[in-house]
């Protein structure tokens, strides 16, 4: 009887999940259907940049190069596609968590079920976490990602809300569960490659802290904001750690990049150059202000910059 109670609990949950495989699958099916792929430039970019890998691969029965000289002139392969024997299992989860869907489908599937999770989180009942699931993962942002290739961007942002759904429980002292998900998913974002989303990400948490603080200091529950703190520490130190070799060899190549101080300098001038990248450089892709409309209403202030124009020529005037 126990058990049966258990699983009448967990039904909704499961009910949605399906809902979420169904949805995945119906809005890419013409593309599954028809066995057509999406022309994504950034990924066709790298199939091509990685050729002198896999040719290197076929001549040397299986064994991997670590550079490559089709990136500026000659850079390491690592830093273009980390792939560390460490890092299998870890592999196995993500596509465990995926369900092993197949691709394009998987993709729509995490955005959806992380969100989802996130609602949860909050208290929200499964048919309002559904729908807000629905609504996050189908802003015209995130399929534009998908059409331009950018792809580790896309499954770094999928891995955030269930990452935050593991702060949330681990602050109402659920701390297992807040654990377990503050480590997993860190794990999954920093292993998707993409460290610039999971940075400005860290300032979301850093206020959802400050507002847990100052809750637990009116409520005079300081001890449970410390306990819960450390739990949310160590389990993302344990996410990081499960990265190290990526993160540390990313750190080490930084140096020798344009992240890094310049070696150049005018003749006679001496180098004050700093280390990191112009403001300028870092925000040339970054949405304005009021282009945040574009995540509640698609092309609000205009689409992917590889659609098709209109052929409407009212339309340009």
């Amino acid at each position: 009887m126990k058990n049966s109670n258990e699983l009448k609990k967990f039904l909704p949950d499961l009910i949605v999940i399906i809902l979420f495989i169904l949805i995945s699958f119906i809005y890419f099916a013409p593309a599954v259907m028809d066995g057509r792929a999406i022309t994504q430039g950034d990924s066709l970019a790298a199939i091509g940049i990685g050729q002198e890998q896999r040719d290197f691969m076929k001549r040397h029965d299986g064994e991997r190069t670590r550079w490559n000289l089709s990136m500026f002139g000659g850079m390491p392969s690592y830093q273009m596609s980390p792939t560390y024997d460490s890092n299998k299992p870890q592999e196995l989860a993500k596509n465990a968590y995926s369900l092993f869907l197949p691709n394009y489908i998987c993709l729509v599937f995490i955005m959806l079920l992380g969100f989802y999770i996130l609602m949860r989180a909050f208290g929200a009942s499964p048919l309002i976490s559904a729908l807000g699931a629905i609504i996050w993962a189908f802003s015209s942002y995130f399929f534009i990602l998908i059409a331009a290739g950018h792809i580790w961007k896309f499954i770094t942002l999928a891995y955030i809300p269930p990452t935050i759904a593991g702060l949330v429980y681990a602050y109402r002292k659920k701390y297992l569960l807040g654990a377990l998900l503050v480590m997993i998913f860190v794990a999954f974002q920093i292993s998707a490659n993409h460290i610039q989303m999971s940075y400005y990400f860290l300032f979301l948490m850093f206020f959802m802290v400050v507002a847990f603080f100052v809750q637990a200091v009116r409520e005079k529950k300081l001890a449970d904001f410390l306990k819960s703190t450390a739990v949310v520490a160590i389990a993302g130190l344990i996410g990081v750690l499960a990265n190290s070799s990526n993160l540390y060899h990313t750190y080490e190549y930084t140096k020798e990049t344009m992240r890094g101080k310049s070696e150049l300098s005018h003749h006679g001038v001496e180098n004050k150059s700093k280390n990191g990248l112009e403001r300028d450089y870092i925000t040339g892709w970054s949405y304005g202000v009021d282009e945040t409309w574009t995540l509640l209403i698609p092309n609000a202030k205009g689409g992917s910059s590889s659609a098709r124009m209109s052929e409407n020529p009212k339309a340009m005037e």
